[in-house]
């Protein structure tokens, strides 16, 4: 690590983030895993980002499938976004309840919002990829205010 890549982590400890659950389906099964890098490109057409590291267990499945799932979490789900943040987990198993999306994707229950992607692009950016996924179809009309991450903690917003 450089001293530059030591002043962009906390930097960006500072900056409150949006939680967010990336799912995908692969031959071996369902994978997922938690990102705060999720955002808002374009309504025309509509189009997500979001980041994964190519050294991850999800970069396989993620890198060649066609569509995937974004779930953003809302603040009662904090220990499913630790979940899906722990290496080695199963995140899939008990206690994560889900379902087949459409496109086969993996859709978590519970979530404020979901969505199923058409994946565009994967754009290097380091040891990472940046994803550009197309909004196919979803919901925004899930239970909940939004769960955040800040200061390297979930936190929730205090309005």
């Amino acid at each position: 690590m450089t001293a530059a890549s030591d002043l962009l982590r906390s930097a960006f400890r500072r900056h409150a983030a949006g939680v967010a659950v990336i799912t995908a389906q692969s031959g071996a099964g369902p994978v997922g895993f938690t990102a705060t890098s999720l955002t808002s490109v374009s309504a025309d057409p509509p189009l997500v980002s979001f980041g994964i590291n190519t050294a991850g267990s999800c970069w396989p499945a993620v890198s060649e499938a066609s569509h995937i799932g974004v779930h953003m979490l809302g603040e009662h789900q904090q220990e499913l976004a630790t979940h899906f943040a722990r290496s080695g987990a199963d995140r899939f198993a008990a206690p994560t309840i889900w379902r087949r999306g459409p496109k086969g994707v993996p859709i978590l229950n519970d979530v404020p919002v979901w969505l199923v992607c058409r994946v565009v692009a994967r754009v290097p950016a380091g040891e990472h990829r940046v994803m550009l996924a197309e909004v196919v179809v979803g919901s925004p009309a899930g239970p909940g205010r939004p769960l955040i991450y800040h200061q390297g903690q979930f936190n929730t917003l205090r309005c």
